[in-house]
């Protein structure tokens, strides 16, 4: 469970100076997972094992594929716990028998970069607001093309989502349990799967690659650093996924790269960043206004992620641990980690000077779900989600040149400079940024409202409890300043005992809503600020993109993200971008979304 405020209160007193000194970062490898284990049942996983008889073939693209193969033994979904498996037709030497194919691998077939030996594995989470994903029950080859042609095997799997729900293939009135870390939990028993089958499969099962969307690209996050986690084995033995090989080496469900846009992740904080990064700039109105107990919560929660950072192991490129500095009006807004933040914003600003011409056309969107392809369904199941259309955008803007563009930020003060004779941009502050480009279109309660109302809620509910509050960070300032709030307008007297209530409630294997916060916060693998520190495989390699002006989470959820894998012994390499004039969508500095994947997914897996 991670550490409260409180107790990183304490530890702060212990010196930061020595507790750095004994905390150099440092991976838990899956090598010994491919030893034999002693005393297992060899075929206990047998009814797993993939059938090479059962493979259909896109003839007109060269494609071998199987939809819909069960990878655990105890589903609690059959709708959901399948997966679909596309493969380059080159792979395969396949022999009809009547509907379908039997395939045996085709060793010396090169597709792009790779062998049939040494391709690797890509897999969508194809949802941004963790709805229930399930496998393809039907064949589309449409969008499939850069990924096959890159050498690539393509493995959609299906997973439970944020909440609890009803296996749809059975028509059972029994309750699955969902939320977190379930989603997870499935992903991890897929993986498994292909590694139990991988003489079968043409392709090279230590090189997998996850890539996702928002909160999809967070479950991202959480699968490249928690790789055999011991929190996820209970979880795993439930759903039956395969813990050994058939020569009874044991199976790894750690991954070789993790892809994110936007990633939201890191609910424990969650809050709490976004008060520092934006609440706290925010026009008094609304939850904010003066007078509402919310205005105060706000103020405690910017205040309690400064303690937050100033305790936690984030350093910069020197090896420096960076903080925040009380400034004169009593905020923390200064210090080494905002000055850090600035530079990469400036980076980004930079960047987009370069990246772009002019005159330029500006026209802010929003994704509000990817469209990774494999699902040729996925629009009509959506649609019983009332979705709504896929991209958004609002009225484009024309700027004639740099100094037109950057000066129209500066309508209330000036904070970004556009130097003309240098063609480069400077930025004073972080307050002019969040007021000009990212404010908080949230209330506070950004992710634990206090109606329990969020996706976020949903995510740690309980059976049929379906949301509950999970922030320990806001019980701890109610209990607090509970004096204060109470006399405040929009109390409500049950919030007292609300948060710490929820917080005690258990899941099916009897965890508390704490330890699945930590079970869903890459951090907690990665910073020795939390127990779970080490106790993980951590993916060698990381693309993490995040619009600049993604006003859905904090800019500094993904910011920590990578500043806590530069520095993490094992992670090769850590491609962080924030690109500059994006949103809440696959945020490319140029380029397609796709064919940038493509070439890092190559890179990475050729090296």
């Amino acid at each position: 469970m991670a550490f409260t405020r409180k107790e990183f209160l304490s530890l702060s007193a212990l010196g930061a100076a020595g507790t750095l000194a004994a905390c150099t970062p440092q991976a838990r490898t899956s090598e010994d997972t491919n030893q034999p284990a002693s005393n297992v049942d060899l075929e206990e996983f047998k009814s797993l094992k993939l059938d090479m008889t059962q493979w259909s073939y896109d003839e007109d693209n060269d494609c071998y594929y199987q939809l819909g193969i069960q990878y655990c033994t105890k589903p609690a979904s059959k709708s959901v716990n399948t997966l679909s498996v596309f493969v380059p037709g080159k792979y395969f030497s396949g022999t009809k028998k009547g509907s379908t194919y039997e395939c045996e691998v085709s060793e010396k077939a090169v597709v792009g970069s790779f062998t049939a030996r040494t391709a690797p594995i890509v897999m969508p989470i194809n949802t941004a607001t963790l709805f229930p994903q399930s496998a393809p029950t039907s064949y589309s080859y449409e969008g499939l093309a850069p990924y096959l042609e890159a050498g690539f095997v393509y493995v959609y799997a299906g997973f439970r989502g944020r909440s609890a729900g009803y296996d749809s293939t059975t028509g059972s009135d029994e309750l699955y349990a969902g939320g977190s870390p379930w989603p997870a939990v499935d992903f991890k028993a897929a993986i498994r799967y292909l590694r139990y089958n991988n003489e079968l499969l043409p392709c090279n099962t230590s090189k997998i690659f996850v890539f996702g969307f928002a909160a999809g690209g967070g479950l991202s996050a959480v699968l490249g650093t928690s790789g055999d986690s011991p929190l996820y084995t209970p979880y795993l033995k439930a759903v039956g996924a395969a813990t050994h090989s058939e020569k009874g080496e044991q199976l790894s469900d750690s991954i070789y790269g993790s892809a994110s846009w936007c990633p939201a992740t890191s609910y424990d904080l969650a809050d709490a960043a976004y008060e520092w990064s934006a609440g706290q700039y925010a026009d008094a109105t609304d939850s904010r206004a003066e007078g509402v107990w919310t205005q105060p919560l706000s103020q405690d929660l910017a205040g309690a992620y400064a303690s937050f950072v100033n305790n936690m192991d984030l350093l910069d490129s020197n090896d420096c641990k960076v903080s925040l500095d009380e400034t004169n009006s009593g905020v923390y807004t200064a210090g080494s980690y905002a000055d850090l933040l600035i530079n990469e914003l400036k980076t980004s600003a930079n960047n987009f000077v370069r990246d772009n011409a002019f005159p330029y056309t500006s026209t802010p969107q929003r994704l509000e779900e990817p469209t990774f392809p494999g699902d040729p369904n996925l629009a009509t199941v959506r649609g019983t989600d009332n979705a709504a259309p896929a991209t958004q955008q609002v009225q484009s803007t024309i700027y004639d040149t740099a100094e037109h563009y950057f000066g129209s930020l500066n309508s209330e003060s000036i904070w970004v400079v556009y130097n003309l004779r240098r063609q480069s941009v400077e930025l004073e502050n972080l307050r002019g940024f969040s007021r000009a480009l990212r404010g908080a279109s949230l209330p506070v309660g950004a992710f634990d409202a206090p109606d329990r109302s969020t996706r976020a809620n949903q995510l740690f509910g309980v059976g049929e409890q379906s949301t509950l509050h999970f922030d320990e960070q806001t019980a701890d300032l109610i209990k607090k300043n509970l004096d204060t709030y109470m006399k405040l307008a929009d109390w409500k007297s049950s919030y007292a005992n609300d948060w710490t209530s929820d917080l005690n409630k258990a899941d099916t294997l009897e965890n508390d809503i704490p330890t699945r916060v930590d079970m869903f916060n890459p951090l907690y693998f990665t910073s020795a600020s939390y127990k779970g520190y080490q106790t993980a495989s951590v993916a060698p390699y990381w693309r993490i993109n995040e619009g600049a002006q993604n006003t859905d989470t904090s800019i500094c959820t993904s910011f920590n993200l990578g500043l806590s894998l530069k520095h993490f012994s094992g992670v090769s390499s850590v491609d962080y971008t924030l690109v500059w004039d994006k949103g809440h969508v696959l945020a490319e500095r140029t380029g397609n979304a796709t064919a940038n994947l493509v070439s890092w997914i190559v890179s990475c897996a050729s090296a």
